[in-house]
């Protein structure tokens, strides 16, 4: 039987300080393909290059995000390859029998990088003929609360301690309580791992909870976010202009370059409380 991949992967190094070499035993974030399958019809939908671990949210979260399922119920099973031995970067996904899929929106990025997220995927369009909703001008909430999320975020990384190269995406309650976590070599897959874990929980929509993302806020970002019904997304560094534009077109408050005692509101103002 094939052994799981593990999250973090041991190195060897050299570090060059004040002109001397030293080895050094380090660990890596572990970067390996995921191929997510379809059983019925039997189709391969999507390979990405993710960190091993939530794999079935993160296939799961996919799916949804996509628009291939739209509910917890339209999943059946989802189990990794048996193709004479386990093979851990496969995964299963049987749908719930009767389900009429639309899988043409996939076949034209059909490959994810852990960097880019779904390639050729830069047009409102794909939102505006999901009939996504705006979402609902609530909750309101106070810097204090903003300010405080960064470190929780941090905190909470812990694979990134050992590492240091590793995106993270947190869930937040309308006060602030952090309430789940994923991390992966890629923004995008983390946050699928994310609502990927809300989706099998059956506790979407998110429409009174704040995301934290560790890097910069892109249309992926807020693709994703606008179909969970997420209503605030902070990011520690700035939102790309396709990013602003979902946001504002979807009524989600986004927060950017959020650093100690200060954030920049690109979009959504009215649900920061302030003097």
């Amino acid at each position: 039987m094939t052994k799981s991949p593990a999250s973090k992967t041991k190195a060897t190094v050299w570090v060059v300080e004040k002109g001397k070499v030293r080895p050094k035993l380090d660990q890596l974030t572990t970067e390996e393909p995921l191929e997510i399958r379809l059983v019925s019809p039997e189709k391969t939908i999507a390979v990405t290059m993710r960190s091993p671990g939530a794999d079935f949210e993160l296939a799961a979260g996919f799916l949804y995000n996509e628009g291939v399922i739209y509910s917890r119920k339209d999943i059946q099973r989802i189990s990794y390859c048996v193709d004479g031995e386990q093979r851990y970067n496969i995964v299963n996904v049987a749908l719930t029998e009767g389900l009429t899929l639309d899988l043409q929106p996939l076949e034209r990025h059909f490959y994810t990088t852990s960097a880019c997220g779904v390639c050729g995927k830069a047009s409102l369009e794909a939102l505006r003929l999901r009939n996504c909703s705006v979402i609902l001008p609530v909750p309101t909430i106070t810097p204090e609360i903003i300010y405080s999320l960064p470190e929780k975020l941090r905190s909470a990384q812990a694979i990134f301690t050992a590492t240091g190269s590793l995106h993270a995406a947190a869930l937040f309650d309308a006060e602030g309580n952090l309430l789940k976590l994923r991390e992966d070599i890629g923004r995008h897959n983390a946050l699928d791992k994310l609502i990927g874990s809300a989706l099998l929980a059956d506790e979407l929509p998110l429409n009174n909870h704040i995301l934290m993302v560790s890097g910069r806020s892109s249309f992926e970002i807020l693709q994703k976010s606008t179909v969970a019904g997420i209503p605030i997304v902070c990011a520690v560094s700035a939102p790309s202009s396709l990013a602003v534009s979902v946001a504002q077109e979807f009524g989600i408050t986004l927060i950017g370059f959020l650093r100690e005692e200060r954030f920049n509101v690109y979009s959504g103002l009215e649900r920061i409380c302030t003097t």
